[in-house]
């Protein structure tokens, strides 16, 4: 497996505008917005590729850029370039025509002659706005072991969320025979009726391979230049691509993995981690989410008069905080947040340096600063 990650490039495409999430990405693309008390989106796909062994990654933005730069800034320039390691932001740079990225395939093509000049054996496109943990070792030998052109990691979804996703129609090797984006009538997946397979975005390419299908794609004045649009339905007759369907080892069952596009779902994720024991454990040693983290000091409690009492029950509290005189309940604090006296704040979401005034009561509310 070492060998395998040291032979990878890992393309991050990290210029999501998150449209869907409304006013939290008016002033920050997708992959830098908050998540789970101290992170970012951005840290989930990064974290996967330190603790996988894949030290050499390119991220590439261009929507509101500038927080998700500054935290790769900040936070993850710990790679040795002496050792061939290192994170780089790739933006639209124009260099192949005067146009910005037109979709994830044009991303990668717009930077062919960084992924040139380094020639790894494989490139891995991954996300960079879903949480979920995930080794991409197992992911590159599968790749290998089918002999693959292109592998498409994949999450079991109901066949009703699929219609949100792109759908693979596989046989029972679970080799690509047909894909379809966002369907109306999506079809399961062999031996499981109401499960569908859906990507999660992320691909194997063999790097020649991926040279010359982009190479053609660019050429062809009638493509949307996407991979999931143009690409992968172009390839999937002449080509060994295969389904990486996300599956716990041990148990066989599917892992977390979240897709927080709407303010409905990156809510119900966030709260899913005040409860006893989440889905998500972001306490395991063996697979650390990394961030970056600014010095501040503890969380800190106070006052405990009659109806005047600093407390949180059954929340996440994160460093920085002053709850002064008011009742946190059911709901997860970021960082710096200050909650005044005579209040209570109940089943919600307050990211990094809110502030709540006294006599203030809210409910089920996700608070940007």
């Amino acid at each position: 497996l070492d060998q395998l990650t040291r032979n990878t490039l890992a393309l991050v495409l990290a210029g999501g505008r998150g449209s869907r999430l409304h006013e939290l990405t008016e002033q920050r693309a997708k992959p830098a917005l908050y998540f789970g008390g101290k992170f970012r989106l951005i840290d989930f796909p990064l974290s996967n590729c330190v603790n996988s062994g894949i030290r050499r990654i390119g991220v590439l933005t261009q929507y509101k850029s500038h927080s998700l730069i500054r935290h790769l800034t900040e936070g993850w320039s710990f790679f040795q370039r002496d050792l061939g390691e290192f994170i780089e932001v790739l933006p639209a740079s124009q260099r192949t025509t005067g146009d910005w990225y037109k979709g994830t395939a044009d991303a990668i093509y717009q930077n062919l002659d960084i992924v040139r000049t380094l020639m790894p054996k494989y490139v891995l496109v991954l996300s960079g706005d879903h949480v979920y943990k995930m080794d991409y070792g197992a992911l590159l030998a599968y790749h290998e072991q089918r002999q693959a052109d292109l592998t498409v990691a994949c999450v079991g979804v109901s066949l009703d969320d699929a219609k949100g996703f792109g759908v693979m129609g596989v046989d029972n090797d679970f080799r690509v025979r047909r894909f379809d984006e966002k369907p109306a009538d999506p079809q399961a997946m062999p031996g499981t009726p109401d499960i569908a397979l859906a990507s999660m975005g992320n691909y194997v390419f063999n790097t020649e391979f991926l040279f010359r299908k982009l190479e053609d794609d660019a050429r062809d004045d009638g493509s949307s230049h996407d991979f999931g649009n143009d690409i992968i339905p172009s390839i999937i007759e002449q080509h060994r691509v295969f389904a990486y369907p996300f599956l716990d080892e041990d148990t066989g069952r599917q892992p977390y993995w979240r897709d927080v596009g709407t303010l409905d779902s990156f809510y119900d994720a966030n709260m899913e981690l005040v409860s006893v024991q989440p889905d998500l454990n972001l306490y395991d040693r063996d697979w650390p989410i990394r961030t970056y983290h600014p010095q501040l000091p503890s969380a800190k409690f106070v006052f405990r008069d009659p109806d005047r009492e600093g407390k949180a029950l059954d929340s996440v509290v994160s460093a920085g905080c002053v709850i002064s005189g008011s009742a946190v309940v059911d709901s997860l604090l970021f960082s710096n947040v200050r909650i005044h006296s005579y209040g209570t704040v109940s089943a919600s979401v307050l990211l990094p340096e809110v502030e709540v005034g006294r006599n203030c009561r809210i409910h089920r509310a996700i608070i940007d600063r």
